[in-house]
């Protein structure tokens, strides 16, 4: 028997090789390389055509990803995010096994835009704390974060370490700011061109925006938009409270 295959059984070869490495796949055997075509016609014993079609099928199951002319790469992880609370990205992350890190493209005070005022409750005339980050999964980056913050409570940060973990946790240890609540609205978007090439976003894959306002109590202490990858990201909503989504692929 080559690999495992059985060519008496009446399953077709190509699906006694698509479950066999199905199976494979789901537990972790092939996380730094997937085999060639080549070298599965070798294990397998059959031909390059019915290799192709097994490929193909794990492919349209989203087990593994197809590029002209470099191959089957297993597709990365999902990160599945619980929506029933506030949550961070970065907790998100080391929680999927992740390595987090941000890439700072600017962290500055600077006039606050009169949409981003009106949403903090400040005056439009005001200066508040910028700071744009891109976010990274190991060495993908996953999502774009815009951040707008009124100056005299989040000052503290532009001397903060902000190339890791998260921003509440900077602004409670830097500024003495504990989130308490807010709100957040969620849409899929297909990105524009520029934001497309920072999170190397694949054409055929969308993202989702979000916004979120969130409080210290009564005062607003920030106002976010956030681009996150459509196909690294998953949100999870759950009732009643603790109620597990189904189990799919280990992450």
């Amino acid at each position: 028997m080559a690999g495992q295959v059985v060519r008496s059984n009446p399953l077709p070869l190509w699906a006694q090789i698509v479950d066999d490495l199905r199976r494979r796949l789901l537990a972790g055997e092939f996380e730094r390389r997937f085999p060639t075509d080549e070298e599965l016609t070798g294990y397998y014993d059959v031909s390059r055509q019915t290799v192709r079609e097994a490929v193909r099928h794990l492919a349209a199951e989203g087990l593994v990803v197809r590029e002209r002319g470099r191959g089957s790469s297993v597709t990365p992880p999902v990160l599945e995010q619980p929506l029933h609370a506030l949550y961070s990205l970065a907790s998100t992350l080391r929680a999927g096994g992740l390595a987090e890190r941000s890439e700072v493209l600017a962290a500055d005070r600077r006039p606050v835009p009169a949409e981003v005022a009106a949403q903090l409750g400040i005056a439009a005339s005001a200066e508040a704390v910028f700071v744009e980050r891109l976010r990274f999964a190991d060495d993908e980056p996953i999502a774009h974060n815009r951040s707008w913050l009124p100056a005299p409570l989040a000052t503290g940060l532009l001397d903060a370490d902000l190339t890791s973990g998260s921003l509440y946790e900077l602004l409670a240890g830097r500024c003495g700011v504990r989130i308490t609540g807010g709100w957040e609205r969620i849409r899929p978007v297909l990105p524009e061109p520029t934001e497309r090439a920072l999170l190397r976003l694949p054409a055929t894959v969308a993202a989702f925006s979000v916004e979120r306002l969130v409080r210290a109590g009564q005062a607003a202490v920030e106002w976010r938009s956030s681009l996150i990858r459509g196909d690294r990201y998953s949100m999870v909503t759950q009732w009643p409270a603790g109620t597990q989504p189904g189990a799919g692929r280990p992450r």
